[in-house]
């Protein structure tokens, strides 16, 4: 019987490819902290002197976003500690708990936003300054789109939740700054001033939808969703595909933050020896484990010499 043995070059390559991902899930919440600090005073400042509630919508979602940016840093430091006696499962959830949180600001940001374009419409209020806010908007774009790209990049090589909530946050912002500055040029022509009433609560009512969906995904986690359905799938055509296996039942998948956890039993012939089940069940976890390089994988396998799925309810 082949023996699946570990490949020390190959377990190398793995650790450098899992520092190099933890080195950029570090960095991203930074730069994008920094980012956000920088167009939260442009915003803010233009937006208290034209008094348009679209820009100073957009500036306190950027303020939120630097809030949100700097305990995304933390609780991605906090998920990367490894297991202990206290949390023997890891920290990956903290990741969840912070998407989650990070949700519910969004989602606030979002009623003040529809809150201050009701006020504004109460009080019959008109903007001033619009070159000096168009060209505000035409910078934050820029810049907004420039951290998309780089969040997307980090996001494709971590597959950290954390990344891709703030990936999805600053696409709604470069959504909500485009439609800032299209409501200023049509002002600007038109001087409809209505119309950024309008798109201030346009741009809310987008950010609620997206934070419910940023909160619904971390409530998932947070309650054991299982893993993709591809990778389950994958899973089972590993086992399935293993000749030494008779069956398997009682297969059981969930993540958190970068660990994935698997669990299954496995059918092999009654009179085989320890070793060789052992062996094995190394073989099946070491392929599962090849499914994503960026994870770390917890895979419990329980050997049974019959199926006996239908005696126990697992």
């Amino acid at each position: 019987m082949a023996v699946n043995l570990v490949d020390p070059e190959h377990d190398i390559h793995v650790q450098k490819i899992s520092h190099k991902s933890t080195k950029l899930e570090k960095r991203a919440p930074l730069v994008a902290t920094a980012i956000s600090l920088l167009l939260a005073i442009i915003k803010l400042t233009v937006g208290i002197m034209s008094g348009s509630v679209a820009l100073l919508a957009s500036a306190v979602d950027s303020i939120m976003d630097m809030f949100v940016s700097v305990f995304n840093f933390l609780a991605i430091r906090l998920a990367d500690r490894s297991p202990d006696d206290k949390f023997p499962f890891g920290y990956g959830k903290v990741e969840a708990l912070a998407a989650t949180f990070e949700g519910l600001i969004v989602m606030g940001s979002g009623f003040f936003i529809i809150y201050e374009s009701v006020q504004k419409f109460i009080h019959k209020e008109t903007i001033s300054h619009i070159p000096l806010s168009v060209g505000v908007m035409l910078v934050s774009i820029t810049i907004v789109g420039g951290l998309v790209a780089f969040l997307a990049y980090v996001a494709r090589k971590t597959n950290n939740m954390v990344i891709k909530a703030d990936l999805l946050h600053y696409k709604t912002d470069l959504f909500s700054n485009g439609a800032v500055l299209l409501s200023l040029a049509i002002i600007y022509l038109t001087d409809w001033h209505w119309v950024d009433i309008l798109f201030g609560a346009g741009i809310g009512i987008y950010i609620i939808k997206e934070a419910y969906e940023l909160v619904s995904e971390g409530v998932r986690v947070l309650l054991d969703v299982s893993l993709p359905k591809e990778e389950v799938d994958e899973i089972i055509h590993i086992v399935n595909t293993n000749p030494d296996v008779k069956g398997f039942h009682f297969l059981k998948t969930r993540y958190a933050g970068k660990f994935k956890f698997v669990e299954m039993h496995i059918v092999l012939t009654p009179d085989i020896i320890l070793l060789q089940a052992h062996r094995i069940a190394d073989a099946l976890e070491e392929k599962i484990k090849q499914i994503d390089l960026n994870s770390k994988w917890h895979v419990m396998i329980h050997l049974d010499p019959y199926d006996d799925s239908e005696m126990h309810d697992v």
